[in-house]
């Protein structure tokens, strides 16, 4: 519950590189303003990107808004992890707990040994999101990261979904497919 009374969801979207998640955190924003639900986005991966733009910063390098350097923001998080296991978890549940939206998306999880259990901890459900291999990769083409790393994602199958979507469709298809989840799930 929330602090108005109403129910509230919470939603962790799980998929590759590619597969649409942050298209379908956008569509849950979507589908909550419809509804006239307060939303939020939260990023586990927040101080990553943060980490990022500073690493860039001191490298006296552009960084493009929204870039992703993905080799460069696993290194940090292997080393964040390392010196201490549930850093990205712990940052994440101080900007949850800011947050009294109804509605809180998250399209970033990717580890299923401390971030996924703390996430669930706090009653996310975890979605699914899947495509064709081949349309997968050439939405990669088109993104334009800094570099490409699929380290983070070794053990994404590890994550157990309540719900798959598939994403190999076109955009009216997936919206439907996501919004008549969402209404099942409030």
């Amino acid at each position: 519950m929330t602090a108005g009374g109403g129910t509230s969801l919470r939603i962790s979207v799980v998929g590759l590189t590619g597969s649409g998640k942050s298209t379908c955190a956008s569509l849950v924003e979507e589908y909550a303003r419809d509804k006239g639900l307060t939303h939020a986005r939260l990023k586990l991966a927040a101080p990553l990107y943060d980490l990022q733009a500073e690493v860039y910063r001191r490298a006296g390098a552009p960084l493009a808004e929204g870039a992703q350097d993905q080799v460069l923001m696993e290194a940090v998080a292997g080393a964040m992890r390392r010196i201490r296991p549930d850093a990205l978890a712990a940052d994440f549940a101080a900007r949850l707990a800011d947050t009294d939206a109804r509605v809180v998306v998250n399209d970033d999880l990717r580890d299923p040994h401390v971030d996924a259990p703390a996430l669930r901890g706090r009653g996310f459900r975890v979605l699914r999101v899947t495509c064709d291999e081949e349309l997968r990769l050439s939405r990669l083409d088109g993104r334009g990261d800094l570099s490409r790393a699929d380290g983070s994602t070794r053990e994404i199958d590890l994550i157990t979904p309540d719900a798959v979507i598939d994403n190999s469709g076109d955009l009216d298809a997936y919206r439907s497919a996501v919004h008549t989840l969402l209404g099942s799930w409030l």
